[in-house]
């Protein structure tokens, strides 16, 4: 026999087939469960072709929770037909290592984890059909369901203008002069409690714009009822503002909305649309866009309205921080609309502005750039900042200069010494904002119809969704790299995504090179001073061993969201060898994201309930909108439509009702929990091998030639690892309790997202004073 692929043994003589894997069930029932959507392969279910039967093991794997690859393929010599096929999971076996270095032959990434899962088919003696005579459903690894994972098989839909469909819900062609419009089927009117804008806007709209704008904002809210927008209106009844966000940005406020950047597009060039966006970052440190809005006024007014808005749009969680451009108006306005979140100035922008304002200086070719830049980035105590921006500016004779006095009033928002006790997660500026910009700028100009911008821009956001999907799914599937075998980077490795791993993994390594210069150990709470070898400054560090408790002068758990070398030493120096639950927090987890999903196959899988939900919802709600305008149309309709609904509650509470027993009497004879860290299968030299293999792998990740592809987007923590090795991922999972589920503002007491505006369209009239 030959091979399509590397050479197995020939498969064997067909020897009788086994009963089917459920015992005590008939063909015939299993081909119906296979018709309701179950494709659970069985032992002797035939299939019409090689093909056939591989695509039959994908919509499995799928579905379950995993990838699947060609292990064999033997052919027949004389026919050339293919006489049986191997599939296997795609973590089957382990990486060959080189027996010189003991090392990887390869510098990608490691995702096997020894997988016995399998599908083996064959063909049949005299026919041309293939039967099962090999199924493995056992996993020794964590499952996740593809719906929030897989995002290989995309599919792109175009937004398809509605302006002929909608245009009656505008008064006018170039203005709206109602104050109320029709979403869906209900009229929503302007709402009292925003700001009024007093004044006429300062950007004028091209003629029929405003128009084809609120027509395409009201079909994003017909096709998606989750669709949140408003408008702001000036004493003209002109639009003014516009805000939007669809459910997947209000769902990644609600995981993701701690730290906050917002930036408008430069207002010096008013040939542009006034574009402006809400972002931040994931757990994985990809960007995800929180919000949009056209501001054609920049008052504080109008940005008082706009971040009223935001807040309403996000059912009233404010960030804890915010970052933005140096702007009086959009600082005022923050501190107005959300007095408790953190001012933070984008340090990017202040050190550019520096060198336009002082250009004067910098063509003398002195140092002034180097020490303006120390003042924002090295110095931790706040009396070493006064000591060198007071040396800097008598240098250079800057007492008198007006931006100077402004920058150094506002050092809260931008010096070390005081940003130290803001939370951050690693953001320091809007250059995430300023990426999104980028891609967009080519169609902000006034000349491109605003539809097409729309449409464009939807594009790039979903574009940037697919980049986030593809990197979470394939971090799943690799292995961590391992530079010390410790429990407490075992236990990192597991809850950490691979970004924050790694640099939890550094701070480990430094601690190893820490020292206890002093201690104070008369008290409870522990006094230390500790410092790193070859670093000159020294940092306190407080312990409680009875409370397990640590706090570091650094404060890069405050800041960042892990735990400090200084801080790492002292939990060591206390004999605590695991991460107390509190310094781990759910927003850099791997499952910051997912929830416990239900069962499939007797194994508890990761799913995003929050996108299987709301994909159901987008689809149903418009249907039954819809069925509900037309049956209220005469009094026989909407009796019938009535009593429909009443037994069609009646069905549903029962279906519910009836999967919550089953998934809570469901056994699991074929995989374990994912609570459990290894299957039963899995013999202790496998288990061995691949944590040998992962602590051992030391290769380093070769450069791929070419340009970089600028549509790749980096978050600001993600710049720490630009010289690092390239990041190993995901082993399987370990049992161990510590991540923070405490109840975020906006969630419930079962950590959903709380409810938020759906579909509303908010268009609110100034009056003059």
């Amino acid at each position: 026999m030959g091979s399509a692929s590397r050479g197995p043994p020939p498969a064997p003589p067909a020897p009788p087939l086994p009963a089917p894997a459920e015992a005590g069930r008939s063909i015939e029932s299993l081909r119906d469960q296979e018709e309701a959507g179950d494709y659970t392969p069985w032992l002797g279910r035939e299939f019409g072709s090689e093909l056939e039967a591989y695509e039959f093991y994908l919509n499995y794997a799928r579905k379950v929770g995993f990838t699947v690859r060609r292990e064999y393929a033997n052919k027949n010599k004389k026919s050339g037909t293919i006489s049986s096929s191997k599939y296997v999971c795609s973590r089957e076996g382990f990486k060959s290592l080189d027996k010189r270095t003991n090392r990887s032959k390869t510098p990608q990434p490691d995702t096997r984890t020894g997988c016995k899962a399998c599908l083996t088919v064959r063909r049949n003696n005299g026919s041309s059909k293939y039967e099962v005579y090999g199924f493995e459903p056992k996993h020794n690894h964590p499952l996740f369901v593809p719906s929030c994972a897989n995002p290989f098989q995309r599919k792109i839909v175009d937004i398809q203008s509605s302006e002929a469909n909608t245009s009656s819900n505008v008064a006018s062609a170039c203005e709206p002069e109602s104050r109320n419009y029709v979403l869906g089927d209900n009229a929503v009117t302007s709402r009292e409690w925003q700001r009024p804008l007093r004044t006429r806007r300062q950007q004028e709209i091209k003629c029929g714009e405003a128009a084809a704008l609120l027509n395409y904002l009201q079909y994003q809210s017909r096709a998606d009822p989750l669709f949140y927008h408003a408008v702001q209106l000036d004493t003209e009844d002109k639009v003014a503002n516009t805000f939007w966000a669809d459910v997947k940005m209000i769902t990644d406020f609600s995981q993701f909305g701690d730290v906050v950047s917002f930036d408008i597009v430069s207002g010096n060039n008013m040939d542009l649309r006034p574009f402006a966006s809400f972002v931040g970052f994931d757990n994985y440190g990809e960007t995800v866009v929180l919000g949009m809005a056209l501001m054609y006024d920049r008052t504080v007014e109008s940005f008082q309205w706009l971040f009223d808005t935001f807040l309403h749009a996000m059912s009233g969680r404010a960030p804890s921080t915010i970052f933005y451009r140096q702007d009086a108006y959009v600082g005022m306005a923050i501190s107005t609309v959300m007095p408790d979140t953190s001012h933070a100035l984008c340090t990017r922008h202040l050190k550019q502005t520096a060198k336009g304002n002082m250009n004067y200086l910098i063509q003398r070719g002195c140092d002034f750039m180097k020490e303006f830049k120390a003042c924002i980035n090295d110095y931790e105590e706040e009396m070493e900042l006064f000591t060198s921006w007071e040396v800097m500016t008598s240098k250079y004779s800057l007492h008198g200069n007006v931006w100077m006095q402004k920058v150094f009033e506002e050092k809260e928002k931008w010096a070390r010494p005081y940003m130290k006790w803001t939370f951050s997660a690693g953001m320091k500026d809007t250059q995430l904002n300023e990426r999104l910009h980028s891609d967009v700028r080519d169609y902000l100009r006034p000349d491109i119809d605003i539809t097409l911008f729309m449409k464009h821009l939807q594009k790039v956001v979903d574009d940037r969704r697919y980049i986030e999907l593809e990197i979470e799914f394939s971090s799943r599937l690799k292995l961590p790299d391992f530079k010390i075998r410790a429990p407490i980077l075992l236990q990192a490795s597991e809850a950490y995504t691979d970004m924050i791993f790694q640099l939890f993994q550094e701070e480990y390594e430094e601690f190893q090179s820490a020292y206890i210069v002093s201690r104070d150990d008369s008290g409870p709470c522990r006094e230390y001073i500790v410092a790193i070898l070859d670093k000159e400054r020294k940092h306190k560090v407080y312990g409680n061993p009875s409370e397990q408790t640590v706090s570091c002068s650094c404060r890069k758990f405050e800041t960042l969201g892990f735990l400090c070398s200084h801080a790492l030493k002292i939990l060591d120096t206390m004999d605590i060898k695991y991460l107390p639950n509190r310094y781990i927090l759910n927003r850099w987890t791997k499952y910051a994201r997912c929830l416990t999903g239900p069962q499939i196959d007797g194994r508890k899988v990761q799913e995003d309930t929050t996108l299987e939900f709301s994909n159901r919802y987008q689809y149903l709600c418009p249907v039954f909108v819809r069925l509900v305008a037309r049956a209220s149309e005469c009094e026989e309709s909407y009796r019938a439509l009535e009593q429909c609904s009443i037994e069609m509650c009646k069905k549903v509470e029962g279906i519910l009702q009836k999967q919550t027993s089953i998934d809570a009497s469901a056994s699991q004879p074929d995989v374990e929990d994912i609570q459990v860290s290894l299957s039963a299968s899995a013999t202790d030299n496998e288990l061995e091998h691949a944590m040998n293999y992962s602590s051992n792998k030391r290769a380093k990740k070769t450069k791929k030639k070419g340009r970089k592809d600028k549509s790749q987007t980096r978050s600001c923590i993600k710049e720490w690892l630009q010289n690092k090795q390239t990041l190993q991922l995901e082993q399987p999972a370990m049992q161990f309790s510590m991540l923070d589920n405490h109840i975020q503002p906006g969630t419930d007491s079962e950590g959903l997202p709380s409810p938020f505006p759906m579909g509303q369209f908010h268009n609110e009239k100034m009056q003059p004073r």
